[in-house]
């Protein structure tokens, strides 16, 4: 897999995990727990998708 489909994968994953935390925060028992982790998974798919589309290509 290149690069370039891993990050198309994990961005894929990153909207994902936006839209779930959006219908959690719908209900009015949400639960915050489940949210908060939620937030957690999505910022270190944020960070690795950076991390890749940043650093230099090696040739």
């Amino acid at each position: 897999m290149s690069t370039t489909e891993y990050v198309a994968q994990l961005t894929e994953k990153h909207h994902q995990i936006e839209e779930e935390i959006h219908s959690e925060m719908l209900h009015p028992s949400a639960d915050h727990v489940h949210i908060t982790e939620l937030k957690r998974e999505k910022l270190r798919i944020k960070e690795k998708i950076t991390e890749l589309t940043t650093r230099p290509v090696a040739n």
